[in-house]
């Protein structure tokens, strides 16, 4: 497999295309929690994104934008379902992570969901460890937050 990771913005048509596959997964993971955390994961103004290709199909994506000076969130990762387990979120999450220090953040910080265990794996395998739930999310029962420093 030659993966090839592309920098990119919000503006990349192949990161939209991911985006709908990846809000069509979640309505059903989520159910009826669905549109709460569909609020906060608006992506017209994300400025830092990666898409993953596998020959020249887009395969995977994942974003990350300032939540606070030093601090980036980890948001909109995703892997088209018949790509999984071929470490693609791992190598889209590092690349976000690299970009990261490169722009002087010393720590990430994500959200995700008690039904998505396989990215709960991912940031486990990837050095995150769970912290309590943040800002919009405090005291979300279905939420799982989680930080990594950055070295």
């Amino acid at each position: 497999m030659k993966l090839e990771l592309l920098r990119t913005d919000s503006e990349n048509p192949d990161f939209h295309e991911l985006v709908v596959l990846l809000d069509a997964d979640l309505a059903i993971r989520d159910g009826a929690e669905h549109s709460f955390y569909a609020q906060y994961n608006k992506i017209d103004k994300l400025r830092e994104v990666v898409v993953a290709y596998e020959n020249e199909k887009a395969v995977g994506c994942g974003a990350f934008k300032e939540y606070e000076p030093k601090t980036a969130e980890i948001k909109r990762m995703y892997v088209r379902e018949d790509m999984r387990g071929k470490g693609i979120a791992g190598k889209v999450l590092s690349e976000l992570e690299n970009w990261a220090k490169e722009l002087d953040f010393t720590e990430c910080i994500l959200e995700t969901g008690l039904k998505q265990p396989e990215a709960i794996r991912l940031y486990r395998k990837s050095g995150y460890q769970r912290i309590p739930n943040y800002g919009q999310y405090a005291g979300v029962e279905n939420s799982v937050c989680m930080r990594k420093y950055l070295t």
